[in-house]
């Protein structure tokens, strides 16, 4: 058979569907890493000034490229302690943690910087700036294996398309038996990604079209406020209402002890920066912040039940 010849009948594979994509003007790309190595191709970034609070994907995708990095502070509440001073031909990269960034705020860094990349893997339903360019990632919100989106203006040659098959099994497998049997996997997942830009595969497309995306948004949105109405008044940090949180921040003077006690009682709240946690010269704020941080979750799968024993399992241990 021809390669161009399009089967004909056999057995049916999944449903094809038709519904927004949510970031439909955005370029649909293999992942979060994969739109920050799109963006270091086409700007032809060399140097880049990163927050001191990040996954090391970050640095890692810079590495790949041979960008030189430097790194400002992060303050206790989540925002640079200083105003950014990005130096010559050195791009800004600005992570908008929990979505607490307002879009005046992000607006403000972006009237003095131009060289400006924004960070919204914490905030997908919060609205990308005009001419800021901006990514999001589709793995902290939905259950796809991969997937991300990048508002730019820099449009390059073409891009091979991701395939996502393989990468499935953790993501189906968690939909009829318990996480914990699938962990090791979704961990796997996290490592194996490409950090050169692919286009989003064919079947993270698919599924993406699927979703409620207001159903989603809202619930969170509830799960997020219900958390803040029983814990804010325990909370160091001051927070701002967020629409489709990514989960609720909690932080506490013993944050790691009770992180520890909610994963025993299979409330699984993940550390999400374990590399700064390992980085001896990492400032004494930002390591606070990675131990300490509670990030509750709070997404389209639970409901007040849920979220009340969540409340009550960290009030047992204040």
């Amino acid at each position: 058979m021809s390669k161009t010849q399009k089967e004909i009948g056999g057995y049916l594979e999944l449903e094809r569907f038709s519904g927004s994509l949510y970031h439909d003007n955005a370029l649909a790309l293999s992942s979060g890493r994969a739109c920050l190595a799109y963006l270091i191709e086409q700007r032809h970034i060399d140097k880049m000034l990163l927050p001191d609070l990040l996954c090391d994907v970050v640095a890692q995708v810079c590495a790949a490229y041979g960008v030189r990095v430097r790194y400002y502070a992060v303050g206790p509440d989540l925002r640079p302690e200083n105003m950014l001073q990005p130096g010559h031909d050195e791009w800004l990269y600005l992570v908008n943690y929990y979505g607490q960034l307002t879009e005046d705020e992000i607006a403000e860094v972006a009237s003095h910087c131009q060289r400006l990349i924004v960070d919204n893997a914490h905030a997908y339903f919060t609205p990308a700036l005009p001419g800021v360019d901006t990514l999001y990632t589709c793995r902290k919100f939905l259950g796809v294996a991969d997937g991300g989106f990048l508002y730019t203006d820099a449009r390059g040659k073409w891009i091979a398309r991701d395939e996502s098959h393989s990468r499935m099994g953790f993501i189906l497998g968690r939909f009829e038996r318990p996480a914990n049997e699938f962990f090791p996997e979704a961990q796997q997942n996290n490592d194996t990604l490409d950090v050169f830009p692919k286009r989003m595969s064919p079947l993270t497309e698919n599924l993406l079209r699927a979703v409620d995306y207001e159903r989603i948004r809202n619930t969170r949105t509830e799960n997020y406020n219900r958390l803040h109405a029983a814990l804010g008044n325990a909370n160091e940090l001051i927070l701002r209402p967020v629409e489709g949180a990514y989960a609720y921040p909690l932080l506490l003077a013993d944050g790691e002890r009770i992180r520890q006690k909610l994963i025993e009682q299979m409330i699984y709240v993940p550390t999400l920066w374990p590399n700064v946690l390992c980085d001896p010269a990492a400032r004494s704020t930002a390591r606070r912040l990675a131990r300490d941080i509670l990030p509750l979750p709070c997404d389209q799968r639970y409901g007040p039940g849920e979220m009340d024993a969540v409340i009550a399992a960290v009030l047992r241990e204040l």
